[in-house]
């Protein structure tokens, strides 16, 4: 009955975790009786009390323990083994932990700032270019101890392409916005159409760059913060970068050297370099369209090639299709959704 209502729910066009949610259940839960073909709900229903539960007297002397004045600023973990010093097994750290949640006491306690659970980033589908950006800020040398010159890079997911570059000395949100706005119109790229994904950054997401976004009608995405992987385009493409044979040994001397070495890397890396993610075609191609042509030309010669000697292929010929859709930050299930 629950699989069957879940069922009806995606098909009205729901979706999987929202629809879990109402019936209080986790989504991978689901997915696994979906995948072992149970037929239903497999939950045992509810479980008798286990003979070795605290008694109601017990767990009333737990909790006027922690809540007197010696122990009510400490947590169960010193609680605790402060009782075993004394020569007094009250309960254990998990059994005390359960007994306040369950009471409704289990609370921050401490003058700190209260932990936050860091929701994923809305997962995004490119299906053509401009449709989804990501970009970032990294780190040049510089001859001079302690300072760096910093590259600012926005990319096209779905195509790869490098649409915009600079390297400043230094990092500002003005810098960024200055930079997206010349993108934005050198692409042409129209309002209501674009998402635009970042690190969490006070230049990247600084009120300058977030009220120049809301001016051009473009949708902003950030990454966790400490989460490189949610932003693996711009990551991926800076260790290309830092990682070619031609990057500088030595740090820069100069920002106009840092600025050259940039527009020599962006120019490669969009004309020269075969992407493997895309199939080995230029992001300057795929951008512009012309990688159907060239994969199509591939197709032929590879199929040509079988004709004369089928001998030599054991299965399909490799596959040049078009990657059509680049998802970033999928859903663990694998559900994507278009763009805002």
């Amino acid at each position: 009955m629950i699989l069957g209502l879940l069922d009806e729910a995606m098909t009205a066009g729901a979706r999987l975790a929202p629809a879990c949610a109402v019936l209080c259940l986790d989504p991978r839960t689901v997915q696994r009786w979906m995948r072992a073909g149970v037929g239903d709900d497999r939950r045992a229903g509810p479980r008798a009390k286990p003979k070795n539960a605290l008694s109601e007297a017990e767990r009333a002397h737990v909790l006027t323990v922690v809540g007197s004045p010696e122990f009510r600023d400490k947590s169960p973990k010193q609680i605790v083994p402060m009782f075993a010093d004394r020569g007094e097994y009250i309960a254990c750290e998990s059994t005390v932990y359960r007994i306040l949640r369950d009471s409704n006491q289990l609370h921050h306690r401490e003058p700190s700032r209260e932990p936050c659970h860091r929701y994923r980033p809305q997962p995004c589908l490119a299906i053509a270019p401009n449709q989804v950006w990501s970009w970032d800020i990294t780190y040049l040398r510089s001859t001079r101890r302690g300072t760096f010159f910093y590259l600012y890079m926005v990319l096209d997911v779905w195509s790869r392409k490098i649409v915009g570059f600079v390297v400043h000395e230094v990092e500002s949100s003005e810098l960024s916005a200055a930079l997206f706005e010349a993108c934005f119109t050198a692409e042409g790229v129209l309002p209501g159409i674009l998402v635009l994904h970042a690190d969490n950054g006070s230049p990247l997401k600084g009120a300058t760059m977030l009220a120049k976004l809301l001016e051009l009608g473009v949708a902003a995405s950030f990454s966790r913060p400490s989460v490189s992987n949610d932003n693996p385009f711009s990551e991926s493409a800076f260790r290309t970068a830092k990682y070619r044979p031609d990057f500088p040994s030595k740090p820069f001397d100069s920002v106009e050297d840092a600025r050259a070495w940039a527009a020599d890397f962006v120019r490669w890396y969009n004309t020269e370099h075969l992407h493997s993610s895309i199939h080995f075609v230029t992001p300057e191609d795929r951008h512009a369209g012309r990688h159907l042509e060239i994969l199509e030309g591939r197709e032929r010669v590879y199929a040509e090639a079988k004709a004369r000697h089928p001998e030599r292929w054991s299965g399909e010929t490799r596959d040049w299709s078009n990657v059509a859709t680049v998802e970033l930050n999928p859903e663990p299930d694998g559900e994507v959704r278009l763009p805002a």
